[in-house]
Protein backbone atom coordinates (compact mmCIF):
# COMPACT_ATOMS: atom_id res chain seq x y z
CA UNK A 1 0.00 0.00 0.00
CA UNK A 2 1.21 3.48 -0.86
CA UNK A 3 1.81 5.73 2.17
CA UNK A 4 -0.05 8.50 0.35
CA UNK A 5 -3.17 6.35 0.32
CA UNK A 6 -3.19 5.32 3.97
CA UNK A 7 -6.03 6.79 6.04
CA UNK A 8 -5.32 9.76 8.29
CA UNK A 9 -7.26 10.55 11.46
CA UNK A 10 -7.62 13.80 13.39
CA UNK A 11 -9.90 13.46 16.42
CA UNK A 12 -13.05 11.73 15.14
CA UNK A 13 -12.40 12.55 11.48
CA UNK A 14 -10.70 10.09 9.15
CA UNK A 15 -9.80 10.97 5.58
CA UNK A 16 -9.47 7.94 3.33
CA UNK A 17 -6.05 9.07 2.14
CA UNK A 18 -3.55 11.86 2.72
CA UNK A 19 -4.37 13.88 -0.39
CA UNK A 20 -6.34 17.00 0.49
CA UNK A 21 -7.80 19.55 -1.89
CA UNK A 22 -6.25 22.92 -1.06
CA UNK A 23 -8.59 25.86 -0.49
CA UNK A 24 -8.77 27.91 -3.68
CA UNK A 25 -10.93 31.00 -4.14
CA UNK A 26 -13.38 30.73 -7.03
CA UNK A 27 -14.64 34.33 -7.20
CA UNK A 28 -17.74 32.83 -8.80
CA UNK A 29 -19.92 35.34 -10.63
CA UNK A 30 -22.95 33.32 -9.55
CA UNK A 31 -22.28 33.78 -5.82
CA UNK A 32 -24.51 36.41 -4.25
CA UNK A 33 -24.42 37.46 -0.59
CA UNK A 34 -21.85 34.76 0.11
CA UNK A 35 -24.14 31.88 -0.82
CA UNK A 36 -22.38 28.95 -2.55
CA UNK A 37 -24.04 27.77 -5.75
CA UNK A 38 -24.13 24.86 -8.18
CA UNK A 39 -20.68 25.95 -9.33
CA UNK A 40 -19.30 25.18 -5.88
CA UNK A 41 -21.20 21.90 -5.81
CA UNK A 42 -19.65 20.93 -9.14
CA UNK A 43 -16.17 22.20 -8.27
CA UNK A 44 -15.93 20.50 -4.87
CA UNK A 45 -18.07 17.48 -5.75
CA UNK A 46 -15.94 16.62 -8.77
CA UNK A 47 -12.80 16.54 -6.65
CA UNK A 48 -14.53 14.37 -4.04
CA UNK A 49 -15.50 11.94 -6.80
CA UNK A 50 -11.92 12.25 -8.08
CA UNK A 51 -10.56 10.57 -4.97
CA UNK A 52 -9.41 13.33 -2.63
CA UNK A 53 -9.37 12.32 1.02
CA UNK A 54 -10.57 15.73 2.20
CA UNK A 55 -12.10 18.51 0.13
CA UNK A 56 -11.54 22.03 1.47
CA UNK A 57 -13.65 25.04 0.48
CA UNK A 58 -12.29 28.36 -0.66
CA UNK A 59 -11.65 31.10 1.91
CA UNK A 60 -15.13 31.63 3.33
CA UNK A 61 -15.88 34.94 5.02
CA UNK A 62 -17.06 35.05 8.61
CA UNK A 63 -18.62 38.46 7.93
CA UNK A 64 -19.65 40.26 4.73
CA UNK A 65 -16.67 42.60 5.09
CA UNK A 66 -14.39 39.65 5.83
CA UNK A 67 -14.52 38.45 2.23
CA UNK A 68 -11.74 39.11 -0.25
CA UNK A 69 -14.32 40.10 -2.85
CA UNK A 70 -18.11 40.39 -3.17
CA UNK A 71 -18.04 37.09 -5.10
CA UNK A 72 -16.56 35.03 -2.28
CA UNK A 73 -18.57 32.59 -0.22
CA UNK A 74 -19.53 33.21 3.39
CA UNK A 75 -20.88 31.45 6.42
CA UNK A 76 -22.71 34.00 8.53
CA UNK A 77 -26.42 33.35 7.77
CA UNK A 78 -28.99 30.59 7.38
CA UNK A 79 -29.10 30.64 3.55
CA UNK A 80 -25.37 30.05 3.36
CA UNK A 81 -25.52 27.29 5.96
CA UNK A 82 -28.26 25.45 4.07
CA UNK A 83 -26.42 25.79 0.74
CA UNK A 84 -23.21 24.45 2.25
CA UNK A 85 -25.08 21.53 3.83
CA UNK A 86 -26.20 20.37 0.37
CA UNK A 87 -22.62 20.48 -0.92
CA UNK A 88 -21.20 18.76 2.15
CA UNK A 89 -23.78 15.99 1.77
CA UNK A 90 -22.66 15.30 -1.79
CA UNK A 91 -18.97 15.34 -0.82
CA UNK A 92 -19.69 12.78 1.90
CA UNK A 93 -21.61 10.59 -0.55
CA UNK A 94 -18.43 10.36 -2.63
CA UNK A 95 -16.44 9.10 0.34
CA UNK A 96 -14.48 12.27 1.10
CA UNK A 97 -14.31 14.33 4.27
CA UNK A 98 -15.36 17.98 4.02
CA UNK A 99 -13.50 20.99 5.36
CA UNK A 100 -14.27 24.70 5.36
CA UNK A 101 -11.63 27.42 5.50
CA UNK A 102 -12.95 30.31 7.60
CA UNK A 103 -11.33 33.65 6.88
CA UNK A 104 -11.32 37.38 7.35
CA UNK A 105 -9.44 39.27 4.65
CA UNK A 106 -8.61 42.31 6.77
CA UNK A 107 -6.88 45.05 4.77
CA UNK A 108 -6.90 42.83 1.65
CA UNK A 109 -10.71 42.71 1.57
CA UNK A 110 -13.24 44.36 -0.71
CA UNK A 111 -11.59 43.76 -4.08
CA UNK A 112 -14.06 44.57 -6.85
CA UNK A 113 -13.34 41.47 -8.94
CA UNK A 114 -11.50 39.07 -6.65
CA UNK A 115 -7.99 40.23 -7.41
CA UNK A 116 -6.20 43.19 -5.90
CA UNK A 117 -3.64 42.92 -8.68
CA UNK A 118 -6.11 43.49 -11.51
CA UNK A 119 -9.21 44.98 -9.87
CA UNK A 120 -10.26 48.46 -8.86
CA UNK A 121 -8.11 50.18 -6.26
CA UNK A 122 -11.25 51.39 -4.50
CA UNK A 123 -12.42 48.70 -2.06
CA UNK A 124 -16.08 47.66 -2.06
CA UNK A 125 -16.26 48.38 1.68
CA UNK A 126 -14.17 49.86 4.48
CA UNK A 127 -11.39 47.46 5.41
CA UNK A 128 -10.00 46.85 8.89
CA UNK A 129 -6.61 45.73 10.16
CA UNK A 130 -4.55 45.72 13.35
CA UNK A 131 -2.98 49.01 12.26
CA UNK A 132 -3.62 51.58 9.52
CA UNK A 133 -0.74 50.23 7.43
CA UNK A 134 -1.16 50.50 3.66
CA UNK A 135 -0.76 47.35 1.59
CA UNK A 136 0.61 47.60 -1.94
CA UNK A 137 -0.50 51.19 -2.45
CA UNK A 138 -4.17 50.60 -1.71
CA UNK A 139 -6.28 52.69 0.68
CA UNK A 140 -5.26 52.51 4.32
CA UNK A 141 -7.47 50.25 6.45
CA UNK A 142 -9.10 51.40 9.66
CA UNK A 143 -7.16 50.32 12.74
CA UNK A 144 -9.32 48.02 14.83
CA UNK A 145 -10.28 48.89 18.38
CA UNK A 146 -10.85 46.26 21.06
CA UNK A 147 -14.58 46.15 20.30
CA UNK A 148 -13.76 45.33 16.66
CA UNK A 149 -11.42 42.56 17.78
CA UNK A 150 -14.03 41.04 20.07
CA UNK A 151 -16.65 41.18 17.30
CA UNK A 152 -14.42 39.31 14.85
CA UNK A 153 -13.64 36.64 17.46
CA UNK A 154 -17.38 36.14 17.93
CA UNK A 155 -17.87 36.00 14.15
CA UNK A 156 -15.33 33.18 13.77
CA UNK A 157 -17.04 31.23 16.56
CA UNK A 158 -20.48 31.72 15.03
CA UNK A 159 -19.25 30.60 11.61
CA UNK A 160 -17.68 27.53 13.20
CA UNK A 161 -21.01 26.70 14.81
CA UNK A 162 -22.68 27.02 11.43
CA UNK A 163 -19.96 24.86 9.86
CA UNK A 164 -20.80 22.10 12.31
CA UNK A 165 -24.49 22.56 11.56
CA UNK A 166 -23.79 22.23 7.82
CA UNK A 167 -21.97 18.95 8.44
CA UNK A 168 -18.36 19.97 7.86
CA UNK A 169 -15.84 17.60 9.44
CA UNK A 170 -12.91 20.03 9.61
CA UNK A 171 -12.65 23.77 10.18
CA UNK A 172 -9.49 25.53 9.01
CA UNK A 173 -8.70 29.06 10.21
CA UNK A 174 -6.92 31.12 7.56
CA UNK A 175 -3.97 32.64 9.38
CA UNK A 176 -1.79 33.06 6.29
CA UNK A 177 -1.25 35.04 3.09
CA UNK A 178 -1.54 38.51 4.59
CA UNK A 179 -5.15 38.27 5.70
CA UNK A 180 -6.38 39.52 9.08
CA UNK A 181 -5.08 36.81 11.42
CA UNK A 182 -1.67 36.95 9.72
CA UNK A 183 -1.70 40.76 9.85
CA UNK A 184 -1.79 40.58 13.64
CA UNK A 185 1.08 38.08 13.74
CA UNK A 186 3.58 40.04 11.65
CA UNK A 187 5.45 43.07 13.05
CA UNK A 188 5.41 44.49 9.52
CA UNK A 189 1.63 45.01 9.62
CA UNK A 190 0.97 45.11 13.37
CA UNK A 191 2.24 48.36 14.87
CA UNK A 192 -0.09 48.34 17.88
CA UNK A 193 1.08 49.43 21.32
CA UNK A 194 -1.70 47.77 23.32
CA UNK A 195 -2.10 44.15 24.42
CA UNK A 196 -2.43 42.99 20.82
CA UNK A 197 0.86 44.36 19.50
CA UNK A 198 4.57 44.55 20.14
CA UNK A 199 5.81 41.34 21.74
CA UNK A 200 5.36 37.86 20.29
CA UNK A 201 2.87 37.03 23.05
CA UNK A 202 0.80 40.10 22.22
CA UNK A 203 0.88 39.64 18.44
CA UNK A 204 -0.39 36.06 18.66
CA UNK A 205 -3.11 36.96 21.19
CA UNK A 206 -5.84 37.65 18.62
CA UNK A 207 -5.25 34.36 16.79
CA UNK A 208 -5.23 32.41 20.05
CA UNK A 209 -8.53 34.03 21.05
CA UNK A 210 -10.03 33.06 17.69
CA UNK A 211 -8.72 29.50 18.11
CA UNK A 212 -10.18 29.20 21.60
CA UNK A 213 -13.57 30.54 20.52
CA UNK A 214 -13.66 28.31 17.45
CA UNK A 215 -12.62 25.20 19.37
CA UNK A 216 -15.35 25.89 21.94
CA UNK A 217 -17.95 26.17 19.17
CA UNK A 218 -17.06 22.78 17.68
CA UNK A 219 -17.86 19.31 19.02
CA UNK A 220 -14.83 17.47 20.35
CA UNK A 221 -14.90 15.03 17.43
CA UNK A 222 -14.52 17.76 14.79
CA UNK A 223 -10.98 18.70 13.77
CA UNK A 224 -9.50 22.20 13.90
CA UNK A 225 -6.71 23.19 11.48
CA UNK A 226 -4.83 26.49 11.19
CA UNK A 227 -3.13 27.63 7.99
CA UNK A 228 -0.05 29.73 8.72
CA UNK A 229 2.43 31.58 6.55
CA UNK A 230 5.62 30.14 8.01
CA UNK A 231 7.58 33.20 6.90
CA UNK A 232 6.95 36.62 5.39
CA UNK A 233 10.10 36.16 3.27
CA UNK A 234 11.31 39.58 4.51
CA UNK A 235 13.92 40.42 7.14
CA UNK A 236 12.20 41.70 10.25
CA UNK A 237 8.91 39.99 9.45
CA UNK A 238 7.19 36.90 10.80
CA UNK A 239 9.56 33.94 10.57
CA UNK A 240 9.83 30.16 10.87
CA UNK A 241 11.08 30.18 14.47
CA UNK A 242 8.00 32.14 15.54
CA UNK A 243 5.78 29.78 13.55
CA UNK A 244 7.24 26.76 15.36
CA UNK A 245 6.71 28.42 18.74
CA UNK A 246 3.16 29.38 17.83
CA UNK A 247 2.35 25.89 16.51
CA UNK A 248 3.41 24.29 19.81
CA UNK A 249 1.17 26.70 21.70
CA UNK A 250 -1.76 26.14 19.35
CA UNK A 251 -1.47 22.40 19.96
CA UNK A 252 -2.24 23.07 23.62
CA UNK A 253 -5.28 25.13 22.59
CA UNK A 254 -6.86 22.30 20.60
CA UNK A 255 -5.42 22.78 17.11
CA UNK A 256 -5.00 19.39 15.42
CA UNK A 257 -2.86 20.26 12.38
CA UNK A 258 -0.92 23.21 10.96
CA UNK A 259 -1.25 23.78 7.22
CA UNK A 260 2.13 25.25 6.32
CA UNK A 261 2.19 27.90 3.60
CA UNK A 262 4.14 31.17 3.35
CA UNK A 263 4.18 34.79 2.20
CA UNK A 264 1.39 37.07 1.07
CA UNK A 265 1.80 39.86 3.60
CA UNK A 266 4.16 42.30 1.89
CA UNK A 267 4.79 43.03 -1.77
CA UNK A 268 8.56 43.18 -1.10
CA UNK A 269 8.68 39.43 -0.47
CA UNK A 270 11.19 37.41 -2.48
CA UNK A 271 9.98 33.82 -2.76
CA UNK A 272 12.22 31.14 -4.30
CA UNK A 273 9.38 29.29 -5.99
CA UNK A 274 10.04 25.73 -7.16
CA UNK A 275 8.65 22.20 -6.79
CA UNK A 276 7.80 21.54 -3.16
CA UNK A 277 9.31 24.85 -2.07
CA UNK A 278 7.28 25.01 1.16
CA UNK A 279 7.64 21.38 2.27
CA UNK A 280 10.64 22.18 4.48
CA UNK A 281 8.40 24.46 6.55
CA UNK A 282 5.96 21.63 7.19
CA UNK A 283 8.85 19.36 8.16
CA UNK A 284 10.41 21.83 10.59
CA UNK A 285 7.10 22.70 12.24
CA UNK A 286 6.24 19.00 12.60
CA UNK A 287 9.63 18.04 14.02
CA UNK A 288 10.04 20.92 16.48
CA UNK A 289 6.46 21.50 17.69
CA UNK A 290 5.05 17.98 17.64
CA UNK A 291 2.03 19.17 15.68
CA UNK A 292 0.89 17.23 12.58
CA UNK A 293 1.37 19.28 9.43
CA UNK A 294 0.10 19.64 5.91
CA UNK A 295 2.47 20.46 3.04
CA UNK A 296 1.42 22.62 0.10
CA UNK A 297 3.08 24.39 -2.83
CA UNK A 298 3.89 23.05 -6.29
CA UNK A 299 3.25 19.44 -5.32
CA UNK A 300 2.26 18.11 -8.72
CA UNK A 301 3.81 14.67 -9.13
CA UNK A 302 2.47 11.55 -7.34
CA UNK A 303 5.97 10.23 -6.60
CA UNK A 304 6.91 13.61 -5.13
CA UNK A 305 3.82 13.62 -2.89
CA UNK A 306 4.44 10.01 -1.85
CA UNK A 307 7.98 10.90 -0.81
CA UNK A 308 6.73 13.72 1.44
CA UNK A 309 4.63 11.21 3.38
CA UNK A 310 7.12 8.34 3.36
CA UNK A 311 9.94 10.51 4.71
CA UNK A 312 7.72 11.99 7.43
CA UNK A 313 8.10 15.55 6.23
CA UNK A 314 4.34 16.10 6.56
CA UNK A 315 1.22 14.13 7.43
CA UNK A 316 -0.89 15.22 4.45
CA UNK A 317 -0.29 16.99 1.16
CA UNK A 318 -2.61 19.63 -0.27
CA UNK A 319 -3.00 19.77 -4.03
CA UNK A 320 -4.10 23.10 -5.49
CA UNK A 321 -3.56 24.21 -9.06
CA UNK A 322 -2.80 20.68 -10.22
CA UNK A 323 -6.28 19.76 -8.98
CA UNK A 324 -7.83 22.54 -11.05
CA UNK A 325 -6.22 21.06 -14.14
CA UNK A 326 -6.98 17.48 -13.15
CA UNK A 327 -9.96 16.93 -10.81
CA UNK A 328 -9.17 13.19 -10.51
CA UNK A 329 -5.48 13.71 -9.65
CA UNK A 330 -5.67 11.11 -6.83
CA UNK A 331 -6.96 8.45 -9.24
CA UNK A 332 -3.98 8.99 -11.53
CA UNK A 333 -1.70 8.96 -8.51
CA UNK A 334 -3.17 5.64 -7.40
CA UNK A 335 -2.49 4.16 -10.82
CA UNK A 336 1.08 5.47 -11.00
CA UNK A 337 1.85 4.27 -7.48
CA UNK A 338 0.65 0.77 -8.29
CA UNK A 339 -2.53 0.52 -6.26
CA UNK A 340 -4.90 -2.32 -7.10
CA UNK A 341 -8.50 -1.80 -8.18
CA UNK A 342 -9.55 -2.45 -4.59
CA UNK A 343 -7.21 0.17 -3.11
CA UNK A 344 -7.82 3.09 -5.49
CA UNK A 345 -10.52 5.58 -4.40
CA UNK A 346 -12.78 5.17 -7.43
CA UNK A 347 -16.42 6.14 -6.88
CA UNK A 348 -18.77 3.17 -7.42
CA UNK A 349 -20.10 4.64 -10.67
CA UNK A 350 -16.59 4.64 -12.17
CA UNK A 351 -15.01 1.61 -10.54
CA UNK A 352 -16.01 -1.11 -12.98
CA UNK A 353 -15.36 0.79 -16.20
CA UNK A 354 -12.09 2.23 -14.93
CA UNK A 355 -10.48 -1.20 -14.92
CA UNK A 356 -11.74 -2.51 -18.26
CA UNK A 357 -9.11 -3.07 -20.95
CA UNK A 358 -8.69 -0.02 -23.11
CA UNK A 359 -9.76 -1.92 -26.25
CA UNK A 360 -12.79 -3.61 -24.67
CA UNK A 361 -16.17 -2.75 -26.22
CA UNK A 362 -18.33 -0.39 -24.17
CA UNK A 363 -21.23 -1.93 -22.31
CA UNK A 364 -24.65 -0.99 -23.58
Amino acid sequence: MSALFTPFTLRGVTSRNRIWLAPMCQYSVTAEDGVPTDWHLAHLGTRAAGGFGLVMTEATGVTPEGRISPRDTGLWNDRQTAAWARIVGFVHEQGAAAGVQLAHAGRKGGSSNGSWWFGSRVPAWETIAPSAVVWNGFPAPRAMDVADIEAVVRAFAESARRADQAGFDVVELHGAHGYLLHEFLSPLSNLRTDGYGGSFANRIRFLVEVVDATRAALPDEKALVVRLSATDWIDGGWDVAETVELAALLRDHGVDLVDASSGGLDERQQIPVGPGYQVDFAQEIRAKSGVPTGAVGLLTDPAQAEDVIVTGRADVVSIGRAALREPAWPLRAAHELGLSRFEAPYPPAYAKGAWRPADAPAER
